[in-house]
């Protein structure tokens, strides 16, 4: 299963705790709010999203369509 990190903005009061807890540094707060630096290096460890106070930040995953049609 494929996993995407998805930042809800209105949601993110900009307090770093998820910046401070990524291991590969790749979150940044630009203008009050958490950012996604640079995608392909996000390991998907699901730190930022363990530690965000406000469930700002998480890993959404994606199903494989073709693995779960594959199995009918």
């Amino acid at each position: 299963m494929e996993k995407k990190l998805v930042i809800i903005e209105d949601w993110c009061k900009g307090c770093g705790i998820c910046v401070e807890f990524c291991p590969v540094r790749v979150l940044e707060i630009k203008d009050g709010k958490v950012r996604l630096i640079d995608e392909d290096r996000c390991i998907k460890c699901g730190l930022c999203e363990m530690r965000c106070p406000d469930f700002a930040i998480y890993l959404e995953v994606k199903k494989d369509v073709e693995g779960v049609n594959a199995g009918k």
